[in-house]
């Protein structure tokens, strides 16, 4: 407590700390070892003194050296006793602070923790603004020695056996009543369930040989003229029938059907679609547009140039999904 108290006044004194306990604790010890004291029968000096400790001359002990003890010795047993001691103190540790810290702060309870992060919050900000005029080598100073004095036997037989050894118990009580009050009074936590909506193309293609536009699948990419998709080369991907598309990882199905999309301009304008003739009435189909050369009914012998439908058609289907519920 000493050493805690000098380093506690001074914290300059924390890089000395290393080096004296090399120096007390592993130096002086072995130097000790090769150079024992005397037997008490020691030759009287000049003058009819015993000397009782002399460091010099040659060292008459062996070097200290720290070796394995055999495994089915008394001292390797002793060893592996107070190693499970070690463990099972360490691991009632771990559980009591769980057990202690767990329920306020792993948002088992959302008004309880959220409560424990408002007042958290609201301790490091003045922290923030008041850490620098805090004398913390007394606050240490002060908790050190109250902590060690709380450890006493005299002052634990006095905390048991006095009068009021139940009022922090009644105080801390009372406390979390407070606390909990506050909380069910003024925090107040949304449950309703966190929603997206996702979405589906329908996608066709036309049949030159019955001039006929077939089902093709369900993709979540458009498949517009200009996709990487379709300027590589690739076909599209994707599921065959409604039934077959799943909700995207985490979510579950929120409506009970898909939806079609009315708003077909404003979807091909958000995804800037170009290149397509929007249909905005009916079945709201974004068809492919693509140039061929015919022949000039008022000019014979002349080709020009026209627009028409393409290959593709697509048209947008919603559905609304809601957060899964993880078990335990």
């Amino acid at each position: 407590m000493a050493v805690y108290s000098f380093v506690c006044l001074d914290p300059r004194l924390l890089a000395v700390l290393p080096f004296a306990t090399i120096l007390l604790f592993v130096m002086v010890p072995a130097f000790i070892a090769r150079h024992p004291p005397p037997p008490h029968t020691s030759v009287p000096q000049k003058g009819g003194k015993v000397e009782v400790y002399n460091a010099h001359g040659a060292p008459v002990a062996p070097p200290p050296e720290v070796k394995a003890v055999a495994e089915i010795s008394k001292d390797f047993f002793r060893n592996l006793r107070d190693l499970q001691n070690t463990m099972a103190d360490f691991s009632d540790a771990h559980d009591q602070i769980i057990a202690t810290v767990g329920p306020p702060t792993n948002f088992s309870n959302q008004q309880i923790s959220s409560g424990v992060f408002q007042v958290l919050f609201v301790i490091c900000c003045g922290m923030f603004v008041g850490a620098g005029i805090v004398p913390w080598n007394l606050v240490f100073l002060v908790w050190g020695w109250c902590t060690i004095a709380l450890f006493h036997p005299a002052v634990q037989e006095w905390l048991l056996t006095a009068p009021d050894s139940e009022f922090a118990e009644r105080e801390k009580k009372k406390a979390i009543s407070r606390f909990k009050n506050w909380v069910g009074r003024d925090i107040v936590i949304d449950e309703t369930p966190e929603t997206r909506l996702v979405e589906i193309f329908e996608l066709q293609r036309h049949n030159n040989d019955s001039w006929e536009w077939e089902p093709w699948m369900y993709t979540a990419s458009p498949y517009e003229p200009l996709s990487p998709a379709r300027i590589a080369g690739h076909r599209p991907k994707g599921q065959r029938f409604f039934e077959d598309v799943r909700p995207p990882v985490g979510w579950e199905w929120w409506d009970k059907k898909w939806v079609l999309d009315l708003r077909s301009r404003e979807w091909a304008a958000e995804r800037c679609v170009t290149g397509v003739d929007v249909e905005e009435d009916k079945e709201r189909w974004v068809y492919d547009v693509e140039e061929v050369e015919e022949s000039d009914e008022e000019a014979p012998g002349r080709r020009r140039r026209v627009k028409r439908r393409g290959e593709w058609r697509r048209r947008r289907w919603v559905r609304g999904v809601v957060r899964k519920k993880l078990a335990h």
